[in-house]
């Protein structure tokens, strides 16, 4: 085939238009950063509001209106186990205009639990950073004799089945921390589900159910007024809120089943704009004012490499995996 000079200066232009688009796309990630937030940002909770992660969007996100000049949205997005949230920001687009609150239940427990959701965590979300933990404490009723996290195994082993606790619900917090504990003491707990963390705390106060692993911020009120009785606490180290109690893996050597929260952005936004975000959320975390606020609220403020979150999801994810195969624990 006869090759014309015309033919060479049309391929000749061609090429360098496509490298000419190449090096603007890959030069307009800088300045697509660099300008960022040019507009407002919504942070998406999945869960209602009045708990810890809507309390950490509101916190975090009047600091970041303040420092990026922009408003900060709250949108509470609540419905099927924080997976309808969940699935709107991993099919939003990936500016950093639209970013969500991520407790472990939403990114790390329910991908394993639902075997047919409509996104992959993994695959269509990426970690921003950690923004803090919740830690649990194991409470009985005013009903139960066992005033140690001992006394409660050796009640528990002594009647299988016999004692009771409350959950808000299969998946949740409360459920994974109990079947985490059933599993490394041999015990059999029988679990009374709810709608919710408030209801199900409400029938422990009353003595309908025995035991409850239940979230620092409402427990606490109760321990102190003496309708509840704390026999551990979830995470590795005593809480300064309950120095007194001691840790359940004080006694379950290896036992941890803490509530922890963090921000996730849909995969492939810029990672210019998610350093940015990063860097903000960990300068906020860093105010004493910022940790004091989360503190009245039971929240422990934490920060992470963007990384680091990310790679918190995958080993969850493995962790919770193995749980709830044992457990046989399926979806309501």
């Amino acid at each position: 085939m006869k090759i014309t000079r015309r033919k060479c200066i049309t391929a000749w232009i061609a090429k360098s238009a496509g490298l000419a688009c190449a090096v603007a796309a890959f030069s307009s990630a800088p300045a697509q950063a660099q300008d960022y937030p040019a507009k407002p940002i919504r942070i998406v909770v999945p869960l209602p509001p009045g708990g810890s992660n809507d309390v950490l969007a509101r916190v975090l996100g009047q600091k970041m209106s303040e420092a990026f000049g922009q408003p900060v949205i709250v949108e509470n997005k609540p419905g099927a186990a924080g997976n309808i949230a969940t699935d709107y920001v991993a099919k939003s687009a990936p500016d950093g205009y639209t970013i969500a609150i991520a407790p472990n239940q939403t990114v790390a427990v329910n991908p394993v639990l639902y075997p047919k959701l409509p996104f992959d965590v993994l695959r269509d979300l990426e970690g921003v950073s950690m923004l803090g933990r919740v830690p649990m404490v194991l409470v009985v009723s005013s009903k139960v004799s066992a005033n140690s996290v001992a006394e409660l195994i050796a009640q528990a082993k002594a009647g299988p089945d016999k004692l009771s606790y409350a959950s808000a619900g299969s998946g949740s917090p409360q459920h994974m921390a109990a079947e985490v504990f059933k599993s490394m003491t041999g015990t059999r707990l029988t679990q009374i589900a709810y709608r919710g963390s408030a209801p199900a705390l409400v029938d422990v106060l009353g003595g309908n159910v025995d035991v409850m692993f239940c979230p620092i911020n409402s427990a606490l009120p109760h321990i102190r007024s003496g309708r509840l009785r704390a026999l551990g606490t979830t995470g590795t180290q005593r809480l300064a809120l309950l120095p007194g109690v001691a840790t359940i893996a004080e006694t379950v050597s290896g036992y941890e089943s803490d509530i922890w929260i963090g921000m996730v952005a849909p995969a492939r936004t810029p990672p210019a704009i998610i350093a940015k975000l990063n860097a903000e959320l960990r300068r906020s975390l860093a105010l004493p004012e910022v940790q004091s606020k989360l503190a009245e609220q039971g929240i422990y403020a934490e920060s992470s490499a963007a990384s680091d979150f990310t790679k918190l999801i995958a080993s969850d994810q493995k962790r919770w995996a193995g749980v709830i195969k044992a457990a046989n624990i399926v979806p309501e």
